[in-house]
């Protein structure tokens, strides 16, 4: 079974950087765009980052110039560096995996799967 498990959120001071992971566990076939969404609180999600599985990246224009987005292919992996962090950048985010390809048994499943969520706190 695929599952994606996020790390590295925290408590930083504004100004700090984060790093975050998302790992997604099983043998993968291929796996078209990795993103990164953030919910604050007492608003929606928003798509934060996304990279393609051609390598283009898209930013929201909040985050542009401060964070990036990368992967480790051979390892199933999507990263988030976060720098120059704002109060405003206080939220849960999550990754997701949109259209992993992948067997299940003799099954050829495509589905998309979301992390659980880290929360990242940026203190003033």
């Amino acid at each position: 079974q695929v599952q994606l498990v996020e790390s590295g959120g925290g408590l930083v001071q504004a100004g700090g950087s984060l790093r975050l992971s998302c790992a997604a566990s099983g043998m993968l076939l291929s796996i078209n765009a990795m993103e990164w969404y953030r919910q604050p609180p007492g608003k929606q999600r928003e798509l934060v980052a996304a990279l393609t599985s051609s390598g283009n990246t898209n930013y929201a224009n909040t985050v542009k110039g401060r964070f990036t987005i990368s992967r480790d292919t051979n390892n199933n992996t999507a990263y988030l560096q976060m720098n120059s962090l704002k109060p405003e950048d206080t939220a849960i985010y999550y990754c997701y995996f949109d259209r992993v390809r992948y067997y299940s048994g003799s099954l050829y499943v495509i589905k998309d799967f979301w992390g659980q969520g880290t929360q990242v706190t940026v203190s003033s």
